[in-house]
């Protein structure tokens, strides 16, 4: 059931009211039964897999707490290789296997390995991480064991970020499943208003993109110049939209019933660093690597050497968790590089701006900063986005073959219309995002008088009946 979907309207409204309609002490259990109806809607049978991990990480979750000495320990560890290890067989076995075939291929002999024929289950990266959050917590002393397997289940599989976030962590989210929540017409219209600027950037701008950026990626040998650029600014944006989009409805849905769920993206576009760009980018899950391996690891506080290789192996593994191709490992790497060389030559770009009259606190040099970024940041979005290696340094050579007429019909799938309206719904964003600094725009619209907000609220609505892509267009973060 898409977010995006006539189906999910429905459901959310049946949800929600049901949920305010019946006595507190039932609402965990309508909750949890509405999460698991959810997931079951894309392959019934991979609820199983949830249920397994829940039971093994309640009962960890307790005999950690329980346990003494090394025992805590173990239970630990029985409970992380349990979700790593379905996550492994699930998304990384056949990825493994190809690896070994093409070694054995090297040798002139045959992979004796058969392969898996099963389907990645839905946002099985997003609830395996909350998982593991959970007891890792437990075994920290940040969080005392659940003791109620519902309230537990409902953790995880709580439907508003089941399948792409935001990762939260149990010290957030637990707790809030026992407060009451009242009716309250302000943060239920604040959480509507939120889930239709949600909708809006998926269904206007990151789908009507992804027609333009298909086009180009399922064929790179055929696109060259001007048409490559586009497409991956323009798909620049369409991740961008389809993941905040979704965090957005996610966390709009949430703040309906009374849940506050963590902010996810923070206008990551207008970053000055790397490592700005990753404190407003999928906030939940750099946060986790950071807290659960860049700090276990040693952080930045060891020899310059070792916290190089702590930055770059973060990276890479977080490339990894975002799908089992090397294309994904190539893209954590480039911006583990992007980073570890910031800060090598931090000295040598200071003495050098310096030079050349250029201040930190000047507006060109802030523009600059943000649009270095940006090029960076796409340039790393061609092998997150190229279906292989082949593919993402093919699209790079045929980008230096610069024709501005090649950006057409034919090349982008569209029409001169629909490439405007991409670039009009693009820098409207950039526009909203850059008058929204430091404050909520819903906070902003809720002060204008009632004909602006009025006007506001039904020009979104109409631009999203008018101009949205409606169909079977999944979330692009659903295969993670």
């Amino acid at each position: 059931m898409l977010f995006n979907s006539f189906e999910f309207l429905l459901y959310f409204i049946f949800v929600t009211t049901l949920y305010f309609a019946l006595p507190h002490k039932y609402r965990w259990a309508l909750l949890l039964v509405a999460s698991c109806i959810f997931y079951m809607f894309f392959i019934p049978v991979y609820v199983l897999i949830l249920i397994f991990t829940i039971i093994i990480d309640y009962f960890a979750g307790i005999l950690i707490e329980n346990a003494k000495g090394h025992r805590r320990k173990q239970y630990l560890w029985l409970s992380l290789v349990a979700n790593v290890g379905v996550l492994a067989i699930f998304k990384y076995y056949n990825f493994l296997n190809d690896s070994l075939t093409d070694v054995f291929f090297w040798m002139d002999s045959e992979n004796p390995i058969p392969y898996l024929n099963i389907i990645l289950p839905i946002g099985l990266s997003f609830h395996t991480f909350q998982a593991m959050s959970y007891t890792i917590e437990v075994y920290r002393g940040h969080q005392p064991a659940e003791r109620h397997f519902g309230i537990y289940a409902l953790y995880v599989m709580f439907y508003p970020q089941l399948v792409a976030g935001p990762i939260e962590r149990p010290q957030n989210l637990l707790h809030q499943f026992r407060e009451k929540h009242y009716f309250e017409y302000e943060r239920v219209v604040n959480g509507l208003k939120l889930m239709t600027w949600g909708l809006f950037k998926k269904v206007v701008i990151a789908d009507r993109l992804a027609i333009m950026v298909d086009t180009v990626y399922s064929d790179p040998s055929s696109h060259y110049g001007a048409a490559v650029i586009v497409a991956t600014i323009f798909f620049a944006f369409q991740i961008y939209c389809d993941f905040s989009g979704y965090s957005d409805m996610a966390i709009g849905a949430a703040q309906v019933m009374g849940f506050k769920l963590m902010t996810n993206f923070n206008r990551p576009y207008f970053s000055k660093t790397i490592s700005e760009f990753w404190k407003r980018w999928h906030i939940s899950l750099s946060t986790w690597f950071k807290d659960y391996l860049y700090i276990p690891l040693g952080g930045n506080k060891v020899v310059k050497s070792r916290w190089y290789f702590n930055l770059f192996i973060t990276f890479m593994i977080s490339g990894l968790w975002h799908g089992a191709n090397w294309t994904f490992i190539i893209w954590g790497a480039l911006h583990g590089f992007y980073l570890v060389f910031a800060i090598i030559t931090q000295n040598t770009r200071h003495k050098f701006n310096e030079s050349i009259g250029l201040t930190k606190n000047s507006t060109i040099f802030k523009w600059t900063q943000s649009f270095t970024v940006f090029v960076l940041v796409c340039f790393a979005w061609i092998f997150f986005r190229a279906a292989n290696i082949g593919d993402a340094t093919t699209l790079i050579k045929n980008a230096f073959f610069f024709e501005w007429s090649q950006i057409n019909s034919t090349m982008l799938g569209s029409n001169y219309y629909e490439l405007f309206l991409g670039c009009f719904f693009i820098i409207s964003l950039l526009i909203i995002e850059w008058t929204a600094r430091g404050r909520q725009m819903r906070n902003f619209v809720s002060q204008q008088p009632a004909f602006v907000r009025w006007g506001l609220y039904t020009a979104l609505v109409l631009l999203i009946i008018n101009f949205g892509v409606f169909g079977s267009n999944n979330f692009i973060y659903f295969q993670f």
